[in-house]
């Protein structure tokens, strides 16, 4: 059981947070001896996953790849002990030259500004982990997906399982549909041994679902309620279950929802913010009858519940914003219907 401060008050505490290691990911690491190579390792999730990797098994070669656009993260994430390469994935002869590992973390993809430039999209998300599949063929492979694959839901249905269907609206989640698709073909081809993590929606306290409704209350800017209801999980629970999910990889490729376990209400929500930020929310539109929700059960049984509960990550991200704590600026647009992000 993680021993979780009341707040955090600094962006070096929150990372000190989010990549907290425990006793059950440092088992299954063991479990999967040997370098981690980590593809795309500059997102919002990648570096403190890494970090995590690292806490949980100091002396394993963790190599992240990325392109280390935002200033200082390479430095920072070299004083955690982790090696940076500064690459283009999508150049076949930078892919070629990468080092072999008998771990492979994938989380490298496009969503923002897909619409108008599909091509880019497909090739990312697609046409990549086609590429990486193939350039790394004896390898573990944990990738990402989402839960926009999956059909809207109604809100009384506790959420899409694993045996849903896919159902995806619009070309990001095609395209992630598509990403599953080729690690599949993968691992029944080649016998790759790979695993997928469907998830929505990551919590960090400078961005995520509730970052965003938080911001809105806390300005007065009215919270759309059409997307009326959301699954979250504290980033760190998604980063821990990806590493753990190294150790189930296999040739029948698993795919499992991972988010949180309630359906929360985003009206709810408003009001929880409201109170810790004294700011009364204002709403637009009325709730649908579905939303893009998830049933994690099977995470669950794998992986256990997450270590941060909802109520613990709505308290934080309200003091966050409260203090003006820093924002990334990437909003996750989790009101879209449509598929159009």
């Amino acid at each position: 059981m993680q021993d979780w401060p009341e707040t955090i008050r600094d962006e070096e505490a929150l990372e000190d947070a989010l990549s907290r290691p425990d006793d059950a990911l440092r088992a299954d690491l063991a479990a999967v001896p040997g370098d981690l190579l980590v593809l795309g390792a500059a997102g919002k999730m990648g570096p403190t996953l890494c970090r995590m990797a690292k806490r949980a098994d100091p002396g394993r070669r963790v190599i992240a790849v990325a392109r280390f656009s935002e200033p200082g993260l390479r430095e920072r994430m070299e004083s955690w002990g982790i090696e940076c390469r500064t690459a283009e994935l999508t150049d076949p002869a930078t892919l070629a030259a990468l080092p072999d590992a008998p771990n492979l973390v994938f989380m490298a993809a496009r969503k923002f500004g897909s619409t108008g430039a599909e091509e880019q999209t497909w090739a990312m998300n697609v046409l990549l982990p086609a590429q990486v599949a193939a350039r790394f063929p004896p390898s573990r492979i944990a990738f990402f997906s989402t839960g926009n694959v999956l059909p809207l839901m109604p809100v009384a249905s506790g959420g899409a399982d694993e045996s849903v269907t896919p159902a995806p609206v619009g070309e990001y989640a095609a395209s992630c549909l598509g990403r599953e698709r080729v690690f599949r073909h993968a691992a029944v081809t080649r016998g790759t041994p790979c695993f997928g993590i469907r998830l929505n929606y990551a919590i960090d306290l400078r961005y995520g679902v509730l970052h965003d409704v938080a911001v809105k209350v806390r300005d007065g800017v009215p919270v759309p309620l059409a997307m009326g209801h959301a699954n979250v999980i504290w980033q760190g629970d998604a980063n821990a279950w990806t590493l753990r999910s190294l150790r189930h990889a296999s040739a029948e490729c698993p795919i499992l929802n991972v988010t949180g376990p309630e359906t929360v209400s985003i009206r709810w929500l408003a009001a929880r913010f409201g109170e810790r930020l004294g700011r009364a929310p204002v709403f637009s539109g009325e709730e649908a009858p579905t939303a893009l929700l998830s049933n994690a059960a099977l995470a669950f049984a794998t992986f256990g519940y997450p270590s941060v509960p909802l109520l613990r990550m709505v308290g934080w991200v309200a003091d966050w914003v409260a203090a003006g704590g820093r924002s990334l600026g990437k909003a996750t647009k989790f009101e879209v219907r449509d598929g159009r992000f």
